[in-house]
């Protein structure tokens, strides 16, 4: 399906469910987007950093890739990630994505080796230009250690070359100051650059970014409860912030959820990543909990209070 201009709401990072063996869950997979779509999310993003794509060989990201764009069946927009560390490797995951039915890429700048903003921009319009599809630019500094300049967002959402942007930099000025250089929250329909999205990745502050005058939000958390980050979503398109920042704050009680793993035991992303699948499980959407290798799974009594948190939120497991 054609990609909205611009993309709005609730995108979720859909989470990749794993076997014991590290294969893909393909039968997990399709309910969890089932879920997805039941909860009214606007589009689904496959391949993200919470769908622990930086894991996955080729053939599973594929496969993942696939079991999502025919779950989907068209309902909602299919945005893949294509994230490599330099422009050759992401045109070739970009012209597999392409073939499996993607409706849009979701890109980073190149890493690894260091970059000029030139050459971020040059890449960007090399993956425009060779797959036709829409770009979404991926800012996300804690993996690739550099913020996207904000000169090279607005010239390349001026110019067509991008059609949104992910901000997952946690940094709410800079946020801020691209809707305000893209002409403010009222004004930017008109603006320079009319049809170009901003999605913030920041899921505790979404209210906010809202209020600023972002178009939506990809949080991670949305793979557990997308229907109150849409409920969130939708109070702020109708201006009661009131319910807005009510959602939002029970939202914000549940992504403790993420910090269950001790910090002296396990690192951040596993923590996180294994608490929404222990929570997914809990709920009976996938039928493992397992993260890729080398992440280290949560406890069993960690799985245990991830249960309680949900039951506090009002998602009573099932498990």
């Amino acid at each position: 399906m054609a990609l909205p201009a611009p993309l709005r709401g609730v995108v979720p990072p859909v989470c990749t469910p794993l076997d014991p063996h590290g294969e893909v869950d393909t039968a997990s997979l399709t309910r969890l987007v089932t879920h997805l779509l039941d909860g009214g999310v606007h589009g689904l993003f496959a391949l993200g950093s919470t769908g622990e794509v930086a894991y996955l060989t080729d053939d599973r990201r594929a496969t993942a890739l696939e079991t999502v764009v025919k779950a989907a069946d068209g309902r909602v927009p299919v945005l893949a990630g294509v994230i490599d560390t330099t422009t050759p490797r992401v045109l070739d995951h970009a012209r597999a994505a392409a073939a499996l039915g993607a409706d849009a890429l979701v890109a980073t700048a190149p890493f690894y080796t260091r970059t000029h903003p030139r050459e971020i921009a040059a890449h960007f319009r090399r993956l425009r230009a060779e797959t036709g599809l829409p770009v979404v630019a991926y800012d996300i500094p804690v993996a690739v250690h550099h913020k996207l300049p904000l000169p090279v967002v607005q010239e390349l959402a001026e110019d067509g070359t991008l059609a949104a942007l992910k901000d997952s930099s946690g940094d709410d000025g800079a946020l801020r100051r691209v809707l305000v250089a893209l002409g403010g929250r009222t004004a930017r329909p008109g603006g320079p650059a009319p049809g170009f999205a901003v999605l913030t990745g920041s899921e505790l502050t979404v209210d906010a970014a809202l209020l600023a005058g972002a178009d939506g939000v990809v949080p991670g958390l949305g793979n557990v409860d997308p229907a109150g980050y849409v409920r969130l979503y939708e109070a702020a398109r109708a201006g009661d912030w009131a319910r807005a920042a009510a959602e939002q704050d029970r939202l914000v009680t549940l992504f403790s959820m993420t910090d269950i793993g001790p910090e002296d035991a396990m690192g951040r992303s596993s923590a996180a990543l294994g608490s929404f699948k222990a929570a997914l499980w809990l709920l009976g959407v996938i039928d493992h909990g397992a993260t890729a290798f080398p992440q280290i799974p949560l406890s069993r009594e960690a799985v245990a209070e991830v249960g309680r948190r949900l039951t506090a939120a009002g998602l009573p497991p099932v498990r």
